[in-house]
């Protein structure tokens, strides 16, 4: 195998594709990528054997094909440490692999390419087309909500659901629920729903970008692939079923407030530094065309902030987590956000103004 290639045609694909790998591994293979040299492709290949990433470069000159896998991360680094520009030329010599750019040489070891695992290819059933941009808001809008390894490990993912005309992804981690939804061309004779692990659905919005660029989704019956020409990635599913979102969105709600979502923001924010660190704890007051925010700390050390806010009705006191609103608020596509509660042991349902894409259900803490 010898070819050269230029560092920023190498340096984008190698990037991504090295966030895949993860560092401490049981198959020292699985630290490696494999590079794949044809005659005008070259293709890194990265996996954990739940995410596969495979990114593609065009290399300057291909003067002997071959394959061969190598640390994945120190390739990352040397590439990021040389000078823009350079010109990087890769030799596969007894057994390793020679880079070299400009007056500097590497040496790298090498791992069989036989040993490196293929996420196995099921058969792919169905495959659709959507704007990138369109799946890259579904994720970003939600994806926080997700839960970090909790026992319920269907809840460490995102709910894809796949209708016809409409596209909606789900995320709860049991104390809030982020469901967003648009419409989109495509057409599904049975609707399809798809749990995507958190570290697929981290590494596929880095993939995406805003632009109406198609990307192309192959659903299996245990797996997702995603082409968007430049790279394909491919996740296993996670095995198991969702909760039923639609019953925990809160309805009929009758005391329904608006306010400024940045100054909103800004208050909690402020208000969150004397909230117990533990529980980040604030208290909301509602009253007429105010709410009122409150903190304090076993340090009994309090905040109290005032907002206004469009709002005639009872008055209401009720406790959250404050993170989990600022989460909510940072999402938030509209300038103005409406806030539906009806009483202080009921979830709080978020979402813009008249409703839009997406709602947000946070539940209340006893404070």
């Amino acid at each position: 195998m010898k070819f050269s290639i230029s560092r920023e045609a190498l340096l984008r694909p190698l990037t991504l594709v090295a966030g895949v790998v993860e560092r401490r591994q049981t198959l020292p293979v699985l630290s490696n990528v494999l590079i794949e040299v044809q005659n005008e492709q070259l293709a890194l290949t990265g996996t954990d054997l739940e995410v596969e990433l495979i990114g593609r470069a065009t290399p300057a000159l291909v003067d002997e094909p071959g394959s061969v896998t190598v640390p994945a991360r120190k390739l990352m680094d040397i590439c990021k440490s040389l000078p823009d520009q350079s010109d990087i030329s890769f030799s596969l010599e007894d057994g390793r692999v020679v880079l070299r750019a400009g007056r500097s040489r590497f040496t790298l070891s090498t791992l069989p390419v036989a040993e490196f695992p293929n996420i196995e290819d099921g058969q792919n059933d169905t495959t659709l087309s959507l704007p990138r941009g369109t799946l890259k808001y579904l994720i970003d809008a939600t994806s926080f909500a997700m839960a970090q390894q909790d026992v319920r490990y269907y809840l460490n993912g995102m709910l894809l659901e796949l209708a016809n005309h409409l596209v909606r992804t789900v995320a709860t981690d049991g104390h809030r629920l982020a469901v967003c939804e648009r419409s989109a061309d495509i057409e599904m004779e049975t609707s399809r729903k798809l749990i995507v692990p958190r570290k697929g659905v981290l590494e596929l919005t880095r993939l995406l970008d805003g632009s109406d660029e198609p990307v192309e989704l192959m659903l299996g019956s245990n797996h997702i692939r995603a082409n968007t020409g430049e790279f394909t990635f491919t996740s296993k599913l996670v095995d198991g079923k969702f909760p039923d979102y639609d019953r925990v969105i809160p309805k009929g709600g009758d005391k329904v407030f608006i306010a400024e979502r940045g100054e909103l923001r800004q208050n909690l924010a402020r208000t969150a530094i004397l909230s117990n660190e533990k529980y980040r704890g604030v208290r909301l007051h509602l009253e007429e065309n105010n709410l009122k925010v409150m903190a304090n700390n076993p340090e009994q050390e309090e905040a109290e902030e005032n907002v206004s806010i469009e709002y005639s009705g009872d008055a209401l006191e009720i406790g959250f987590n404050v993170g989990y609103l600022i989460d909510v608020l940072n999402v938030l596509d509209a300038d103005r956000m409406q806030m539906t509660l009806s009483d202080s042991n009921s979830s709080a349902l978020m979402e813009e103004p008249g409703g839009g894409d997406a709602r947000y259900v946070v539940m209340p803490m006893r404070l």
